[in-house]
């Protein structure tokens, strides 16, 4: 019922996780090279928002509207304001805790696992966030390995975050996370079945977005992100030199 993609809106996806990716990269050498803690603070929000937000919440929202439907759906709002919270909390407070002081394997290790498991928990919200006249099983195999790919998904996205600094170092590593943040989506709209009940949930206090509407929203937003993000970046870049 749910298994046809639009092949546009695939790449759009793509191509959405890769500039979020790359803005976050930009601003996580700023996280290293920070000498006032206000300017580390600084990279890190917009890092986890570029990351979380950017590259991660809105690929997963356009990523669902490539989904080929015959049935009606909305978005639950409440639900998918907190998925997006979920992404961006989970990689702002991965970011912290690998940005604060030297960069070392034991803080990576348990750090992926939060961002991964983040990540897959803002996935699965936003999978419950759909209001449509079907309910929704798991294949728990497929959901265990979609989880798997988050988790390294992240670990590859820190140690490529903190080890690569040049700007095609960059463009390749953001290549890489486009691709670990999709295979980690489709692979968890792999997970799911849909059995069709007839019964469309109620709706939240805060209502529901229509797929038209949502899509509006979801792009605004991660050209918004993304944007912000760069231009940080560019005054980070460009600030006056704060000695030690």
């Amino acid at each position: 019922m749910l298994d046809q993609y639009s092949l546009p809106l695939v790449a759009l996806s793509y191509v959405i996780s890769v500039l979020g990716s790359f803005a976050a990269l930009q601003l996580v050498t700023g996280i290293a090279e920070a000498v006032v803690k206000a300017d580390r603070r600084r990279a890190i929000a917009f890092a986890g928002l570029a990351m979380g937000g950017g590259a991660i919440w809105s690929m997963h929202f356009v990523g669902m509207m490539a989904m080929k439907s015959h049935m009606p759906m909305s978005y639950d709002v409440f639900e998918t304001l907190v998925s997006v919270v979920i992404a961006v909390a989970a990689c702002t407070g991965g970011l912290a805790i690998v940005g604060t002081g030297k960069f070392t394997i034991d803080k990576l290790l348990p750090t992926s696992i939060l961002m991964g498991v983040g990540v897959a928990g803002m996935h699965y919200m936003g999978m419950e966030a759909m209001l449509m006249p079907a309910s929704i099983e798991y294949n728990l195999n497929i959901l265990i390995i979609s989880v798997v790919i988050a988790v390294v998904a992240a670990f590859a996205a820190l140690w490529m975050a903190f080890h690569l600094h040049g700007f095609w170092q960059k463009v390749g590593s953001a290549l890489i996370m486009g691709v670990a943040v999709c295979g980690m989506h489709y692979t968890g709209m792999a997970a799911a079945s849909y059995r069709h009940t007839g019964i469309v949930p109620e709706v939240g206090f805060f209502g529901a977005l229509s797929s038209e509407h949502l899509s509006i929203v979801t792009l605004a937003i991660s050209i918004a992100i993304i944007g912000l993000t760069l231009r940080v970046n560019h005054w980070y870049r460009n600030r006056p030199a704060i000695p030690q």
